[in-house]
C-alpha cells in the first residue's frame, strides 16, 4: 500500500507540500479545483500541477476528483459535449501519467456535516453529522417543502427543541457546516440559492439517478479502458438521501450494481471506510473483500455511529470499523495482484478526515483536512501496515 496525502493546491490549501513531506507520505492526491466543472483539463495545466508535486518530492498518484457536471447527474439536455470533455481530460491526464481518477455521483451536495468542530474527548475537534440538527436545518432553516417526511418523529422533536433555543450564531454555524459540503470553488449557494437549486432536482428519482450513472459509464468506460485509466467511484457521504436528493452509492448492494454495470477494471471503487461505515447495515470489511480486485484507491477513516443515524469521525483505529481487518484485506489483495503480474498492483491510500489536534485548532485548514490530525492517522495506519508485514 502506498501512503498518500490529499492536497487542495497552492491557492486553496493553507497546508504546504513541504509540510506534507514531513508526514512521510510519498504520494499526493489532488485536483485542479480552479477549473469549472465540465471544462477540459488542458495538458499544460495538468503538467504544471504534476511538476509542482514532483518538485516537492512526491508522485501525483490519484486525481480527486475529476468532477462531473451536475447536468450529467440530472440527465438534462444533450450531454455529448460534457462526455467528450471528460474523455479529453482523461486523455490529457493519462498522457501525463496520471491514471487513477476518483469521482462521485452525489447530486448537488458532496459530503454533508452539521458540525465542523464537535468536541472530542481528551481535547480536539472532529466533523459530526447530527440527525436532529440536520432536521432543524431542513425543516426550520431551509424550510424545504415536505422536509418533515424525511426525518423520524424523534429527530423532528429534537430539531424543534434545538431550533427554539438556538441563537443566531448557532444557526449560522449550522448553515456554514452544511454548505461546506458544496464541492469545489463553484456553484456555492446561500439559502435562497440552495432552495432554487433543489427545485431542479425535485423530480429526480433513485431510478433516474442510476440510469444517468449508467449513461455516464457507457460513455466514459470504453475510453478509460483504451487509456489505461482506472475510474473509481466514491461512496455517498453520508450514505443516505439528503435534503430530498436521492443517493445511489450508499450500501453494499448499491456498489454491487455500479460495478456490475461495466465489468471492467476501468469501472472501480474508491473504498471510503468512513462513508460506507456510516451506514448501519454495511459491513465495510466484507464489502472490501467482495470487491477487492476493483478497489483502486482507499480513504481510510473511521466513524462512531449513534442509533438515531448520527455519527462522528473517530480516531483512525477507533470507531465501528475493524481497521486492522480492513487493511489486511487490502494488503492481501496487493499480494494477489503482484502474484498475478498485474501492473497496477499497489493500492494508494490516504488518511481521511482527521481530528483537529494541537496547532490544528488555530490553523485555517480545509474542514476535515487538518495537518496534525491526519498525521496521527497516517502514523497509526502505518503501524497497522508494518504489523501486518507491509513495509
Amino acid at each position: 500500500m502506498k501512503e498518500s496525502f490529499r492536497w487542495y493546491g497552492e491557492n486553496l490549501d493553507p497546508i504546504q507540500l513541504s509540510d506534507i513531506r514531513q508526514t512521510g507520505a510519498r504520494g499526493i492526491v489532488t485536483s485542479l479545483h480552479e477549473i469549472p466543472y465540465g471544462e477540459v483539463w488542458s495538458r499544460d495545466a495538468i503538467a504544471a500541477r504534476k511538476s509542482l508535486v514532483e518538485a516537492a518530492g512526491f508522485t501525483w498518484d490519484v486525481v480527486e476528483s475529476l468532477p462531473l457536471h451536475d447536468a450529467i447527474k440530472t440527465g438534462d439536455g444533450n450531454l455529448e459535449l460534457l462526455f467528450a470533455n471528460y474523455r479529453q481530460s482523461m486523455a490529457n491526464l493519462a498522457a501525463e501519467g496520471v491514471r487513477t481518477i476518483c469521482y462521485n455521483f452525489m447530486p448537488l451536495l458532496d459530503w454533508t456535516r452539521t458540525d465542523l468542530k464537535a468536541p472530542v474527548a481528551g481535547g480536539g475537534t472532529c466533523l459530526r453529522f447530527d440527525a436532529a440538527k440536520m432536521a432543524a436545518f431542513d425543516v426550520h432553516i431551509l424550510e424545504r417543502e415536505y422536509a418533515d417526511k424525511a426525518h423520524t418523529p424523534e429527530a423532528l422533536d429534537q430539531a424543534k427543541a434545538w431550533y427554539s433555543q438556538s441563537s443566531e450564531d448557532d444557526r449560522q454555524r449550522l448553515i456554514a457546516a452544511v454548505m461546506s459540503g458544496m464541492p469545489g470553488a463553484f456553484d456555492l449557494y446561500d439559502l435562497t440559492g440552495l432552495r432554487e437549486a433543489l427545485k431542479r432536482y425535485s423530480d429526480l428519482t433513485h431510478a433516474d439517478l442510476r440510469a444517468n450513472l449508467k449513461r455516464f459509464l457507457d460513455a466514459i468506460v470504453p475510453a478509460a479502458e483504451d487509456l489505461g485509466v482506472r475510474l473509481c467511484i466514491h461512496p455517498d457521504d453520508p450514505p443516505k438521501d439528503i435534503l430530498g436528493l436521492p443517493r445511489i452509492a450508499s450500501s453494499g448492494a448499491d456498489i454491487d450494481l455500479i460495478l456490475a454495470a461495466h465489468d471492467s477494471q476501468a469501472n472501480g471503487l474508491t473504498l471510503c471506510s468512513g462513508s460506507l461505515g456510516a451506514h448501519p447495515e454495511n459491513d465495510v470489511v466484507e464489502i472490501a473483500s467482495r470487491h477487492a480486485e476493483r478497489i483502486h484507491f482507499a480513504h481510510l477513516r473511521n466513524v462512531c455511529k449513534d442509533p438515531d443515524g448520527s455519527f462522528e469521525e473517530a480516531a483512525h483505529l477507533d470507531g465501528d470499523t475493524d481497521m486492522v481487518a480492513l487493511v489486511h484485506v487490502l494488503i492481501e489483495e496487493e499480494k494477489r495482484r503482484t502474484k498475478a503480474g498485474r501492473a497496477n498492483a499497489v493500492i494508494p491510500f490516504r488518511p481521511d478526515h482527521g481530528h483537529e489536534l494541537l496547532s490544528d485548532l488555530d490553523a485555517d485548514a480545509v474542514p476535515g483536512y487538518p495537518l496534525i490530525g491526519r498525521l496521527r492517522g497516517l502514523a497509526e495506519l502505518r503501524g497497522v501496515r508494518y504489523a501486518l508485514g507491509d513495509r
